[in-house]
């Protein structure tokens, strides 16, 4: 007996091919069988009429950093109720294993850290979850049987290094001996289902002491060690991020990437792509080191998102704005006295000349301060600024731009809430985008779910992804759009019939309403442990979500089932060669 069918559904398999309309029976977790409607013999334990909807493989998200929350929070939110089914974690070099029991403050360290550098609530990461393992196989454990959706985890550059090295991990280098520990903790972690290494050398990382993050310290030979390892364990990967991710490599940076693919005979994949029309040089340059790994042996892929991300900033607390060149000592100040030096005209000066320098790279995008709108405020001189744009605001007042906002900032005490307007939402962008996506070396991804809680809530890229190639610019048909967002990421971590909806396959399965669906606006809610804030955004037009076969997610609630899987390299991940 089938444990459910699915009937009359528009079909879209997640291979690209052309949609059909076929009957999908679900049983003991997997697809059962797909045929034409109203031939399914089989009894069934119970049916739905999905006649006019559409049913496509679980999505699959390449890049979040759940790693946390999924003891607080099963259901992996929002990201499942948008129709992710299985979620890579442990990404840019961060994980919270392996600890090291001889030392017990390294929990604290790598909490402090995972607050600073991934904008995670510390209340919610000491109350939220367990901290009781050592090796990175319990960690797994953990998480097993608990978890509302698939997780697979690389383990993090970071932990291995502070685990063997203690504090010197941060500005030392390892002597033989303990390069030879990092290893074997290494190949340990991935024996105990690791998917292979993340790794950070970006300028923008660094820990709970304002210091470059340990995997920053790592020379190419430790690099390259660590990447070879990972040629030696079946359905392992790379993942790395260095500082010319976010705006253009440096040679060094390109070598660095192309040596490393080439030592593990893996895929490596760095976060994030950003395409702009007003930089066109980007993508070429960012695309050189993919067509040299391809000549080395090896292969480089770069994650994109297919829509922009608001992110909110504040000149209060820790954001990107603190990373723009000569920032972080100003915004790094006590409160008055920072508020002082933002009213120095001199400084302000400064501050936009630096932020306006191509040494400033990406974050020259948030350098056009009338272009902000105003979010949340807290005294009376900002009421009913909220919504409006600084560049309207100034004109009344008589002043420029960055001078407005500082002050409406200052009558906060710097708590103002800033909503940069992307400069990047032209057609001529759109139509970059649209060319890029076809390109064998991109993949959809870089939605950092499970982190910056507050500032940014990229997990529904998918909903708002699938409803503007429906409905909005069409960039994609809704066919090659699943495809980006299933079988590709899947195909590239080698995962065991997941991905795709064929019969003996996983039943990750999503059923949506293709006139409605959509990714609602994202909203503060204070729904972590400590009653932490994090923006939330509601999915729109999912009618459910299935992960191996359960139903987790019906009309945007969840179930309560936890039928996730924590998947394991070489158990539920093939290697991927790239020779």
């Amino acid at each position: 007996m089938l444990d459910h069918l699915i009937k009359g559904a528009t079909v879209v398999d997640g291979t690209g091919a052309p949609a059909r309309v076929a009957d999908v029976g679900i049983r003991d977790g997997r697809i059962a069988v797909m045929a034409e409607p109203g031939t399914v013999q089989e009894a069934a334990a119970s049916s739905e009429d999905a006649t006019g909807k559409i049913l496509a493989p679980g999505f699959v998200d390449p890049h979040t950093h759940y790693d946390a929350q999924l003891f607080w929070d099963p259901y992996a939110t929002p990201s499942l109720n948008h129709g992710v089914t299985t979620v890579a974690g442990g990404n840019c070099g961060f994980t919270l294993a392996p600890l090291n029991p001889a030392r017990p403050d390294d929990a604290d360290y790598t909490r402090r850290m995972m607050s600073k550098v991934e904008g995670m609530s510390l209340v919610a990461l000491e109350e939220g979850a367990p901290w009781n393992w050592s090796t990175f196989g319990e960690y797994l454990n953990q998480l097993d049987g608990r978890i509302a959706v698939n997780a697979g985890f690389m383990v993090g550059h970071c932990a291995l290094r502070r685990h063997v090295m203690g504090e010197d991990a941060v500005g030392g280098q390892p002597t033989p001996e303990q390069l030879q520990q990092m290893l074997d903790l290494f190949h340990q972690a991935m024996d105990e289902g690791a998917w292979g290494l993340s790794t950070t050398q970006s300028s923008t990382h660094s820990d709970g002491n304002g210091q470059p993050v340990a995997s920053r310290h790592a020379g190419p030979e430790e690099l390259l060690a660590l990447s070879k390892a990972v040629s030696e364990h079946e359905g392992t990967q790379l993942e790395a991020i260095v500082a010319g991710c976010l705006d253009q490599f440096s040679d060094d940076e390109i070598d660095l990437f192309v040596d490393m693919t080439a030592a593990a005979g893996r895929p490596l994949n760095w976060n994030v792509l950003t395409i702009d029309s007003a930089v066109p040089e980007r993508v070429p340059r960012q695309l050189i080191p993919s067509e040299r790994a391809r000549k080395a042996g090896g292969r480089i892929v770069a994650l994109t998102m297919p829509i922009l991300t608001p992110m909110n900033m504040s000149l209060g607390t820790f954001c990107a704005l603190n990373l723009i060149p000569g920032w972080g000592d100003i915004l790094g100040l006590p409160v008055p006295e920072r508020i002082a030096k933002l009213r120095d005209p001199d400084v302000r000066t400064e501050m936009l000349k630096r932020a306006d320098s191509k040494e400033a790279g990406v974050f020259r995008r948030l350098g056009d301060f009338g272009r902000y709108v105003i979010g949340d405020t807290y005294s009376k001189e900002n009421e009913g600024l909220t919504g409006r744009i600084v560049n309207d605001i100034a004109a009344e007042r008589g002043q420029d731009a960055f001078q407005c906002l500082v002050e409406i900032c200052a009558n906060d005490e710097l708590r103002t809430v800033l909503w940069p307007m992307p400069t990047d939402n032209d057609p001529a962008s759109w139509e970059l985008r649209k060319q890029a996506w076809q390109h064998e070396d991109i993949m959809l991804g870089g939605s950092d779910a499970g982190a910056h809680l507050d500032r940014m809530c990229g997990a529904p890229y998918t909903t708002r992804f699938i409803g503007d190639c429906l409905r909005g610019r069409k960039l994609a048909t809704l066919e090659q759009a699943i495809k980006m967002l299933t079988d590709d990421p899947a195909q590239l971590f080698g995962l065991i019939d997941r991905g795709r909806i064929e019969e003996g396959f996983h039943a990750d399965l999503v059923l949506f309403d293709p006139e409605t669906i959509e990714a609602g606006k994202a909203t503060l809610v204070h729904d972590l442990p400590g009653d932490s804030p994090r923006l939330d955004s509601k999915a729109i037009g999912i009618n459910a979500v299935w992960v191996n076969g359960v139903e987790a997610i019906r009309d945007d609630v969840v179930s309560g089932a936890v039928p996730g899987k924590v998947l394991r390299s070489g158990q539920d991940t093939r290697t991927v060669s790239t020779k």
